[in-house]
C-alpha cells in the first residue's frame, strides 16, 4: 500500500464496517464508503480522506480495493481445472498464481484471526485486570454486584481461547487464502449462545456502573485498573460493550469471507452454513432480549395494576 501511495496513485479502500468515532482526529465512515488512503505507514491506523474530511481510521476496518480502476465485482475468479474464467492475457494475478479474489479472501482470513486475537486480549485484560482486583476489594463490592456488572464475561473467555486455537488451526500459513475456517464456526455456533446471557444483563450492567461511578472512589479504583493492566484508555463500560459488538459482527465477517470463496472452494459450503449459523444466534440473542424486555413491562403493568388495586381498596 505504501509503494502504491509513494508512486503519486490515488489509492482506494472501501469500508467493511461502520466506525463511528468522537474524536476530531478520527475519520468516520459507514460501510461501503470509499476512502482515499493517504497515508499508511503505521500498521495498524491509516490516515484518509472522505470529501473534505480527513483523519486517521483502523485499516483493520476497511480492505483496499486492489484493482483502483475496477468495481471489485470485476475481478477474476478462479473456475473449475484452475483456469481462470478471464481467459484474456490481462488476467490480474498474485504471487504463486493466486487471481485477486484469492488476494481479498487472504485479506479477509488475516483480518479474522487477527481481531480474534485483540478480542481475547481484550476479555483477558478485562478478566484479569478487573475482576481480578475487584474480587479482592469484599469492602467495596459484593460477588452479586459483580455478577451484575460482569456478567458471564469469564465464561466467554474460556469459550473464545478454545475457538481462537480451533481458528489458529486452520489457518494455512503458507496459502491463508486455502485455510478452511467455516467448520470452526459450525462447531461453536452452540457454544456462542453464551453471549445471550451477557447480552440481556448488559443494560442492567450499564446502570449499575453508573450508580457506582457516581463515588469517586469506585472511579479512581476502575482507572488504577486500567493503568495496572496497562489497558489503552478507554472506561470501564466501553470495554464492557465488546462482547456484545463482537457478536453482531461475526454474521458481518462471514458474509465477507463467503464473498471472496468459490464455489468450488472446500470451505464454500460450510462458510455459507456458518454465515447462516452466525445470523440465527445473532437473531436469537436479539428474540430473547425483546422477550425479556416484554416480560419486564408486562411486570411493570401488572405491579402498577396492583398498585393502582391497593389504592382503591384504601380510599374506598
Amino acid at each position: 500500500c505504501v509503494t502504491l501511495i509513494s508512486d503519486g496513485s490515488v489509492v482506494y479502500a472501501e469500508a467493511l464496517w461502520d466506525h463511528v468515532t468522537m474524536d476530531d482526529q478520527e475519520l468516520g465512515f459507514k460501510a461501503g464508503d470509499v476512502i482515499e488512503v493517504m497515508d499508511a505507514t503505521n500498521k495498524e491506523w491509516w490516515w484518509g480522506r472522505i470529501l473534505d474530511s480527513e483523519g486517521w481510521f483502523p485499516a483493520s476496518f476497511v480492505r483496499l480495493r486492489v484493482n483502483q480502476d475496477e468495481p471489485l465485482e470485476d475481478y477474476p475468479v478462479k473456475v473449475e481445472g484452475g483456469k481462470d474464467d478471464d481467459s484474456s492475457s490481462g488476467t490480474r494475478r498474485f504471487g504463486m498464481g493466486q487471481t485477486t479474489k484469492d488476494q481479498m479472501r487472504t485479506n479477509v482470513i488475516n483480518e479474522i484471526i487477527s481481531t480474534e486475537r485483540d478480542y481475547i486480549k481484550h476479555l483477558k485484560d478485562i478478566c484479569e485486570g478487573y475482576i481480578k482486583q475487584c474480587r479482592k476489594r469484599a469492602d467495596m463490592f459484593t460477588e452479586e454486584q459483580l455478577k451484575t456488572i460482569f456478567g458471564n464475561i469469564e465464561d466467554i473467555y474460556r469459550c473464545q481461547k478454545k475457538f481462537v486455537k480451533a481458528l489458529e488451526k486452520k489457518f494455512n500459513k503458507d496459502h491463508p487464502h486455502l485455510s478452511e475456517v467455516g467448520s470452526c464456526f459450525l462447531e461453536y455456533q452452540t457454544e456462542f449462545q453464551i453471549y445471550s446471557e451477557y447480552c440481556n444483563n448488559h443494560p442492567n450492567a450499564c446502570m449499575e456502573l453508573s450508580r457506582l461511578t457516581k463515588v469517586n472512589k469506585y472511579v479512581y479504583f476502575f482507572e488504577a485498573c486500567r493503568l495496572l493492566q496497562k489497558m489503552i484508555d478507554i472506561s470501564l463500560d466501553g470495554f464492557l460493550l465488546t462482547p456484545v459488538q463482537k457478536i453482531c459482527k461475526y454474521p458481518l465477517q462471514l458474509a465477507e469471507l463467503l464473498k471472496y470463496t468459490n464455489p468450488q472452494h472446500r470451505d464454500f459450503k460450510d462458510v455459507e452454513a456458518a454465515l447462516n449459523a452466525m445470523k440465527n444466534v445473532a437473531r436469537l440473542i436479539n428474540e430473547r432480549k425483546r422477550r425479556l424486555e416484554n416480560i419486564d413491562k408486562i411486570a411493570q403493568w401488572q405491579s402498577s395494576i396492583e398498585d393502582w388495586e391497593v389504592r382503591q381498596t384504601y380510599f374506598s
